[in-house]
């Protein structure tokens, strides 16, 4: 299916209460519609779904939120070297689909379930073949080795989920998604929570109103597509 040039951001709410409204553990909404429609508001005005089991999907705006300001980013020696030294290829929007599911069928420490559900796969490679949410692809050879899935709307880009199948291969994803958002003109990503991987990289927590505030001034001069394209990899010898 050929992707369609996006709208860069809704204009209005017509779905959601104001985020910036008090609310209960940062939940803004329940219900389970997740077309297209919905899911460009929700990210428009800083509200991402979070589906628990065995109950409507949740819709969220946290009081804290957790970012990564691209100039202070810290790599350790470890990852340096990586990057300086692998021979893991990258590609983005390439299998968008497969990453998603990949990054469903991870297991993460303390969960015994995903909230990547069958609904939530559906939604979002249909938003991807719209142009809003995008795949990074980390091959061995001919094998998918990790990635990330994430969202580019109104300016800003949401980094949803990652997985790897070989040691740091996720990292070499974010990595490289890093690298091309920065070449585009974008300043920080949106990572909600702050994991030991983003907080190593420089990840920090934001209060809402902040984050409110960032997204507003993104829409101001954001592209309205995104144009994402892998870097070299001879760049990462500087590090």
């Amino acid at each position: 299916m050929t992707t369609v040039s996006p709208l860069a951001f809704a204009a209005k709410r017509r779905y959601f209460p104001n985020p910036a409204q008090g609310t209960l553990d940062g939940i803004v909404a329940m219900g389970d519609d997740l077309n297209a429609e919905t899911l460009l508001e929700a990210y428009s005005f800083g509200i991402f779904p979070w589906p628990h089991p065995e109950m409507p999907c949740l819709w969220f705006c946290p009081d804290e939120r957790g970012v990564l300001d691209f100039d202070h980013l810290y790599f350790n020696r470890s990852l340096q070297k990586f990057l300086r030294h692998t021979d893991l290829k990258v590609t983005f929007n390439q299998q968008f689909e497969a990453v998603i599911r990949e990054c469903a069928s991870s297991p993460r420490p303390g969960q015994t379930s995903t909230w990547i559900t069958e609904p939530v796969v559906r939604a979002y490679c249909d938003f991807h073949r719209m142009g809003y949410a995008h795949s990074v692809e980390v091959w061995r050879d001919q094998k998918l080795v990790g990635g990330v899935y994430g969202v580019y709307v109104g300016g800003s880009f949401s980094g949803e989920s990652m997985f790897y199948r070989e040691s740091n291969a996720s990292k070499l994803a974010l990595v490289t998604l890093i690298q091309s958002l920065k070449a585009s003109g974008l300043k920080w990503l949106d990572i909600q929570m702050v994991t030991p991987l983003t907080e190593q990289l420089g990840g920090i927590y934001v209060k809402k109103a902040e984050f409110l505030q960032r997204l507003e001034e993104v829409k101001k001069s954001a592209p309205i597509v995104l144009e994402l394209n892998p870097i070299d990899q001879t760049h990462f010898q500087k590090y």
